[in-house]
């Protein structure tokens, strides 16, 4: 399948044109990866480019210094990521083709491959693992364009499996679920069975790499059923303590406490404040979770977003 779209043409920069040349004129590969491909797809103009290559970093390097290129930042080398500045205009992400060799559910040991669809596995989701050529070709290994067709959201291959190689793949699925999914509560149940007997994973991962998964599942599409969906997995038994500590971004904004959140946005909902009104009902028992704090004031902010 070849693209025609105008989303993919306006792509095509003097810069992006050059970067092309070099990888052709050395003889690599390089199609555009992961995100880019799905937004070209949904007919969305793509903010930020992610490439990958056939190219090792070495080699990479090698290329850019002989012809001149600037490279900026090298600490991404050691994953296979080399930044190049074209005409000093435009700065390139090209990531090495790889697949993971070691994973503890936050980072992961690598090795460098050239088979496209290996690492088109290692990726989270159907619809972030397609690569795109710079002639338009789509490569799909997993379906992920029919999932995009039919606003599926599912794991490539196997979801306990993706979810061990990185925990933080849990809440990357509700977030790409509210983006992608047209119903609420259409979760296949292989794959909240899968996050429900990986929860716990979440308790390693850091709170910033939590908090910035969060904060987009809260003001995305069908917000509320989300969060009671991740309530009933078990996931703020795991996340409570890191979006409590979090949640004071909020408070220098908007006032600390669940209580002055609902005061702001309740209108929406409760017709202004709770005044002599009863306070809103959680799902049951959210107030006794630890971090409850932070996860009542998460909810009544999905529930006035949604």
């Amino acid at each position: 399948m070849k693209l025609d779209k105008p989303e993919f043409k306006n792509l095509f920069t003097p810069e992006l044109n050059r970067l092309s040349e070099l990888f052709a004129k050395y003889d690599y590969e390089l199609r555009i990866a992961g995100g880019a491909v799905r937004d070209i797809l949904m007919g969305i103009q793509p903010q930020d480019l992610d490439f990958a290559t056939t190219a090792t970093p070495q080699e990479m390097k090698f290329m850019f210094e002989k012809e001149g290129v600037r490279m900026l930042n090298t600490k991404g080398e050691d994953h296979g990521t080399i930044t190049a500045r074209i005409n000093n205009k435009e700065n390139f992400e090209v990531t090495t083709l790889r697949v993971d060799v070691v994973t503890d559910g936050r980072h992961a040991e690598v090795e460098f491959t050239t088979d496209w669809k290996i690492d088109a596995e290692r990726r989270d989701l159907t619809i972030n693992s397609m690569f795109l050529g710079l002639d338009g070709t789509l490569y799909d290994y997993f379906d992920g364009w029919t999932d995009l067709k039919n606003r599926r959201v599912a794991f490539v291959g196997d979801a306990t499996r993706r979810i061990q190689e990185d925990y933080l793949r849990i809440l990357r699925y509700f977030r790409f679920y509210g983006r992608i999914a047209e119903m609420p509560n259409q979760h296949e149940e292989s794959t909240l069975e899968a996050i429900r007997e990986n929860a716990g994973g979440l308790g390693g991962i850091s709170g910033e790499r939590i908090w910035m998964e969060l904060k987009k599942i809260v003001v995305g599409n069908h917000a509320a059923p989300l969060m009671r969906c991740m309530y009933s997995l078990g996931l703020p038994k795991y996340i409570g303590k890191y979006t409590f500590l979090l949640l004071k971004i909020w408070g220098k904004l908007c006032c600390v406490g669940s209580r002055i959140l609902a005061r702001i946005y309740s209108p929406n909902i409760w017709g202004g404040g709770w005044g002599n009104q009863s306070e809103p009902e959680f799902p049951n028992g959210l107030h006794q979770l630890p971090g409850s704090f932070a996860c009542q004031s998460i909810y009544i902010l999905s529930q006035c977003l949604a």
